[in-house]
Parts: C-alpha cells; structure tokens; sequence
C-alpha cells in the first residue's frame, strides 16, 4: 500500500487500521479508491468526550473528542480495512467522500444530523433524521435527555 506511506497504521485481527490526519482525510480516501478499495462499505462517528479509559491510537496519533471511522472493502484482495480520523470538538469539519464514494450520502447525512460534524463538499448536507427544526445532536454526550411525550389509547374494557 505504497500510497499510504506515513498514515499510521495497526493491525487489529486481520483488519489493516490505518489513522489518516482529519485534513487527509479526502486524499486518503482517494488513494485508497486508486489502490482498490473500491467500496466504502460503513462510515460513522463516535464521541469520544464521556470516555475516560486510554484509547486504542498509535503513538503519534493525537485523540480528540470526535473520531470518524470509515470501513472499505477490496474485492480484489478480498480484504477490508478501516480508516480512523480524530476530529477537534472544537469545528467538527471534514471533507465529504461523496465524490468517491457516492454510497456514503446518507451516512454523512445521519452523522451531521447525529454529531454535528459537517462534511464539507457534501452535495446535500441537511437534517435526515432529526425534524428541520430540532436543535442539537442527540448522538453528543453532552446532548441533554429529552423527553417526547408518547400517548397510549386507554384499555381496552371489551371482553373477547
């Protein structure tokens, strides 16, 4: 994987983890697209801000409150591998890989909608879950727990 020179990377298993920095992230992407892996199959986030036991990161990989994880499929070496970004809590932004990947359009939607981070270049980055005007990330650890008022019919009296 001559193109990935310098991303660290561990082995977990027979999965390749590989660690791109958040403004790589897009040119990682597509070296691995060029070097065949030609389907991004998952691409999520997590929170890392409630987490206090030491995370699974290579040495020179600095944590930070959000990370990005991205799985890709090559048909070819009949492999996967999953990329890993850390992404500041502070402007939680990063590169679409819709144009590489056009399959992660709803994914990047759902962790917008989620998280908070914004993808930039994301051809249609709006709410997918949440209502238009919900305000908030309900996947943030810091999101408070609300309450939506749920109505049940009342018993039924009649007898079978």
């Amino acid at each position: 994987m001559s193109s990935l020179d310098g991303v660290p990377t561990i082995m977990s298993g027979d999965t390749t983890l590989i660690f791109p920095a958040a403004e790589d992230w897009y040119a990682t992407a597509e070296a691995l697209f060029a070097d065949g892996w030609n389907v991004c199959v998952d691409i999520t986030a997590v929170d890392y801000s409630a987490y206090g036991a030491p995370r699974n990161l290579p040495e020179d990989v600095q944590p930070e409150r959000f990370e990005v994880v991205a799985n890709f499929l090559s048909h070819e070496r009949r492999a996967r591998l999953r990329a890993r970004t850390q992404v500041s809590g502070d402007a939680p932004t990063i590169e679409s890989l819709v144009m590489i990947y056009p399959g992660v359009d709803t994914l990047e939607r759902e962790i917008f909608d989620m998280f908070g981070i914004t993808f930039t270049g994301h051809p249609d980055l709006s709410r997918i879950l949440m209502p238009e005007d919900w305000v908030g990330h309900p996947l943030r650890k810091d999101a408070a727990v609300g309450s939506i008022p749920v109505q049940f019919k009342a018993p039924s009296t009649a007898q079978r």
